[in-house]
Protein backbone atom coordinates (compact mmCIF):
# COMPACT_ATOMS: atom_id res chain seq x y z
CA UNK A 1 0.00 0.00 0.00
CA UNK A 2 1.04 3.64 -0.67
CA UNK A 3 0.86 6.19 2.16
CA UNK A 4 -2.34 7.35 1.17
CA UNK A 5 -3.62 3.61 1.39
CA UNK A 6 -1.89 3.69 5.02
CA UNK A 7 -4.01 6.48 6.02
CA UNK A 8 -6.77 6.23 4.65
CA UNK A 9 -6.59 9.21 2.24
CA UNK A 10 -6.87 6.91 -0.72
CA UNK A 11 -9.47 4.20 -1.55
CA UNK A 12 -7.55 2.71 -4.79
CA UNK A 13 -6.93 -0.50 -2.73
CA UNK A 14 -10.54 -0.61 -2.01
CA UNK A 15 -13.50 -3.04 -4.01
CA UNK A 16 -17.22 -3.02 -3.24
CA UNK A 17 -18.58 -6.18 -2.29
CA UNK A 18 -22.21 -6.33 -3.15
CA UNK A 19 -23.35 -9.14 -0.80
CA UNK A 20 -23.45 -8.64 2.25
CA UNK A 21 -22.60 -4.72 1.57
CA UNK A 22 -19.53 -3.78 2.19
CA UNK A 23 -15.81 -2.09 1.12
CA UNK A 24 -12.84 -4.30 1.57
CA UNK A 25 -9.39 -4.30 0.28
CA UNK A 26 -9.51 -6.34 -2.87
CA UNK A 27 -6.94 -8.44 -1.74
CA UNK A 28 -9.12 -9.52 0.78
CA UNK A 29 -12.69 -9.98 -0.10
CA UNK A 30 -12.16 -13.66 -1.29
CA UNK A 31 -11.07 -15.00 1.96
CA UNK A 32 -14.03 -12.59 3.25
CA UNK A 33 -16.67 -14.09 1.26
CA UNK A 34 -15.44 -17.40 1.81
CA UNK A 35 -15.39 -17.31 5.85
CA UNK A 36 -19.06 -16.03 5.25
CA UNK A 37 -20.09 -18.96 2.82
CA UNK A 38 -18.30 -20.88 6.10
CA UNK A 39 -20.21 -19.47 8.34
CA UNK A 40 -23.91 -19.77 6.56
CA UNK A 41 -23.14 -23.50 6.90
CA UNK A 42 -23.55 -23.18 10.48
CA UNK A 43 -26.73 -20.82 10.18
CA UNK A 44 -24.23 -17.92 11.08
CA UNK A 45 -24.85 -14.74 8.85
CA UNK A 46 -21.36 -12.68 9.32
CA UNK A 47 -23.06 -8.89 8.71
CA UNK A 48 -20.16 -6.35 8.27
CA UNK A 49 -21.21 -3.54 10.58
CA UNK A 50 -17.53 -1.43 9.44
CA UNK A 51 -15.38 -2.69 6.54
CA UNK A 52 -13.48 0.22 4.94
CA UNK A 53 -13.27 3.32 6.63
CA UNK A 54 -11.63 6.74 5.40
CA UNK A 55 -9.28 9.02 6.79
CA UNK A 56 -12.37 11.93 6.67
CA UNK A 57 -14.79 9.39 8.45
CA UNK A 58 -12.30 8.87 11.56
CA UNK A 59 -11.68 12.58 11.67
CA UNK A 60 -15.52 12.91 12.44
CA UNK A 61 -15.55 11.03 14.36
CA UNK A 62 -12.21 11.71 16.54
CA UNK A 63 -13.59 15.50 16.65
CA UNK A 64 -16.95 14.25 18.04
CA UNK A 65 -15.81 12.62 20.69
CA UNK A 66 -12.83 15.50 21.36
CA UNK A 67 -15.85 17.97 21.16
CA UNK A 68 -18.69 15.63 23.31
CA UNK A 69 -20.70 16.12 20.52
CA UNK A 70 -19.87 11.51 20.78
CA UNK A 71 -19.96 10.03 23.92
CA UNK A 72 -16.90 8.82 25.58
CA UNK A 73 -16.17 5.73 27.38
CA UNK A 74 -13.87 4.50 30.14
CA UNK A 75 -12.13 0.99 30.23
CA UNK A 76 -15.22 -0.15 31.64
CA UNK A 77 -17.77 0.57 28.98
CA UNK A 78 -18.83 3.42 31.68
CA UNK A 79 -19.54 6.97 30.15
CA UNK A 80 -17.37 9.96 30.81
CA UNK A 81 -17.20 13.80 30.60
CA UNK A 82 -15.31 14.95 28.04
CA UNK A 83 -16.03 18.58 28.75
CA UNK A 84 -14.53 16.96 32.87
CA UNK A 85 -11.26 15.90 31.52
CA UNK A 86 -8.02 17.28 30.03
CA UNK A 87 -6.65 17.28 27.25
CA UNK A 88 -4.41 14.32 27.87
CA UNK A 89 -7.19 12.53 29.43
CA UNK A 90 -9.57 13.08 26.57
CA UNK A 91 -6.85 11.71 24.38
CA UNK A 92 -6.57 8.54 26.08
CA UNK A 93 -10.14 8.18 26.99
CA UNK A 94 -10.83 8.74 22.50
CA UNK A 95 -7.93 5.31 21.86
CA UNK A 96 -9.55 3.36 24.16
CA UNK A 97 -12.08 2.58 21.56
CA UNK A 98 -11.71 4.79 18.23
CA UNK A 99 -8.23 5.08 16.19
CA UNK A 100 -6.33 8.61 15.57
CA UNK A 101 -7.38 9.28 12.13
CA UNK A 102 -4.71 8.04 9.91
CA UNK A 103 -4.52 5.46 12.02
CA UNK A 104 -6.93 2.96 11.84
CA UNK A 105 -6.72 -0.39 10.56
CA UNK A 106 -10.05 0.38 8.73
CA UNK A 107 -7.85 2.06 6.28
CA UNK A 108 -6.72 -0.51 5.00
CA UNK A 109 -9.75 -2.36 4.10
CA UNK A 110 -8.68 -5.75 5.33
CA UNK A 111 -10.62 -5.57 9.02
CA UNK A 112 -14.16 -5.47 9.63
CA UNK A 113 -16.42 -5.08 12.57
CA UNK A 114 -18.94 -8.26 12.77
CA UNK A 115 -22.41 -9.37 14.12
CA UNK A 116 -24.14 -12.27 13.51
CA UNK A 117 -26.82 -11.29 10.93
CA UNK A 118 -29.55 -14.16 12.18
CA UNK A 119 -29.10 -13.60 16.18
CA UNK A 120 -29.38 -9.81 17.07
CA UNK A 121 -32.28 -9.53 19.72
CA UNK A 122 -33.95 -7.29 21.89
CA UNK A 123 -31.87 -4.74 23.70
CA UNK A 124 -29.13 -5.82 21.45
CA UNK A 125 -29.82 -4.20 17.93
CA UNK A 126 -26.62 -5.28 15.95
CA UNK A 127 -24.47 -2.92 18.63
CA UNK A 128 -20.90 -3.94 19.13
CA UNK A 129 -20.35 -4.63 22.71
CA UNK A 130 -18.44 -7.19 25.02
CA UNK A 131 -21.47 -7.88 26.56
CA UNK A 132 -23.62 -9.37 23.50
CA UNK A 133 -20.37 -11.49 22.53
CA UNK A 134 -20.05 -12.47 26.20
CA UNK A 135 -21.37 -16.06 27.06
CA UNK A 136 -25.24 -15.71 27.21
CA UNK A 137 -25.19 -12.78 24.52
CA UNK A 138 -27.06 -13.29 21.28
CA UNK A 139 -23.26 -13.23 19.71
CA UNK A 140 -21.60 -16.02 22.12
CA UNK A 141 -22.25 -18.32 19.19
CA UNK A 142 -20.44 -15.84 16.78
CA UNK A 143 -17.70 -15.42 18.93
CA UNK A 144 -17.17 -19.29 19.87
CA UNK A 145 -17.28 -19.56 16.15
CA UNK A 146 -14.91 -17.13 14.97
CA UNK A 147 -12.35 -17.99 17.65
CA UNK A 148 -12.13 -21.67 16.17
CA UNK A 149 -12.34 -20.82 12.68
CA UNK A 150 -11.19 -17.48 11.46
CA UNK A 151 -8.10 -18.48 11.62
CA UNK A 152 -8.61 -21.24 8.88
CA UNK A 153 -9.09 -18.13 6.45
CA UNK A 154 -6.61 -15.84 7.09
CA UNK A 155 -8.32 -13.80 9.68
CA UNK A 156 -7.52 -12.91 13.32
CA UNK A 157 -8.27 -10.74 16.12
CA UNK A 158 -5.73 -7.82 16.77
CA UNK A 159 -7.39 -6.19 20.06
CA UNK A 160 -8.19 -8.72 22.68
CA UNK A 161 -6.53 -6.40 25.47
CA UNK A 162 -3.86 -8.30 26.21
CA UNK A 163 -0.77 -5.98 24.20
CA UNK A 164 -2.67 -3.59 22.55
CA UNK A 165 -3.60 -0.23 23.96
CA UNK A 166 -6.97 -0.82 22.80
CA UNK A 167 -9.54 -2.42 24.72
CA UNK A 168 -10.77 -5.89 23.47
CA UNK A 169 -12.99 -6.15 20.64
CA UNK A 170 -14.01 -9.51 19.85
CA UNK A 171 -16.33 -8.35 16.27
CA UNK A 172 -13.27 -7.15 15.01
CA UNK A 173 -11.28 -9.25 12.54
CA UNK A 174 -8.58 -8.86 10.62
CA UNK A 175 -7.12 -10.47 7.74
CA UNK A 176 -2.87 -10.79 8.23
CA UNK A 177 -1.46 -11.06 5.06
CA UNK A 178 -1.75 -7.71 4.23
CA UNK A 179 -3.12 -6.04 7.68
CA UNK A 180 0.25 -7.31 9.04
CA UNK A 181 2.35 -5.29 6.06
CA UNK A 182 0.32 -2.92 6.14
CA UNK A 183 0.81 -2.15 10.47
CA UNK A 184 4.92 -2.46 9.08
CA UNK A 185 4.42 0.30 6.95
CA UNK A 186 2.36 2.89 8.71
CA UNK A 187 5.26 4.50 10.71
CA UNK A 188 5.02 7.58 12.49
CA UNK A 189 6.45 9.80 10.15
CA UNK A 190 3.79 8.75 7.27
CA UNK A 191 1.26 9.28 10.50
CA UNK A 192 2.68 12.55 11.69
CA UNK A 193 2.41 13.63 7.77
CA UNK A 194 -0.89 12.86 7.34
CA UNK A 195 -2.69 14.33 10.78
CA UNK A 196 -0.32 17.83 10.53
CA UNK A 197 -2.46 18.57 7.80
CA UNK A 198 -5.82 17.81 9.22
CA UNK A 199 -8.24 19.84 11.44
CA UNK A 200 -7.39 17.08 14.14
CA UNK A 201 -8.88 18.64 17.46
CA UNK A 202 -6.17 18.24 20.20
CA UNK A 203 -3.43 17.85 17.21
CA UNK A 204 -0.72 20.00 18.97
CA UNK A 205 -1.06 17.40 21.89
CA UNK A 206 -1.19 14.37 19.49
CA UNK A 207 2.14 15.09 17.99
CA UNK A 208 4.05 15.88 20.54
CA UNK A 209 3.28 12.28 21.86
CA UNK A 210 2.81 10.19 18.22
CA UNK A 211 5.40 8.45 18.95
CA UNK A 212 4.26 6.86 22.39
CA UNK A 213 0.63 6.90 20.77
CA UNK A 214 1.44 4.90 17.67
CA UNK A 215 3.77 2.71 19.58
CA UNK A 216 0.28 2.10 22.12
CA UNK A 217 -2.01 1.87 20.05
CA UNK A 218 -0.57 1.07 16.39
CA UNK A 219 2.42 -1.17 16.40
CA UNK A 220 1.39 -2.47 20.05
CA UNK A 221 -1.18 -5.67 18.72
CA UNK A 222 -2.53 -8.94 20.11
CA UNK A 223 -0.66 -11.15 17.37
CA UNK A 224 -2.39 -14.33 15.88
Amino acid sequence: MNEGELTGQARTHIAEVADPNCLLHAQTVRPFLNLRRAALEEGIDLKPMSGFRDFERQLTIWNSKWSGARPLYDAAGGKLDAAALAPEERVEAILLWSALPGASRHHWGTDVDLIDGNASAEGYPDKLTREAFAPGGPFARLDEWLEINAPRFGFFRPFRGVRSGVQAEPWHLSFAPIAEKARQALSPAVLQAAILAAPLLGKELVLARLKELHARYVAAIDLP
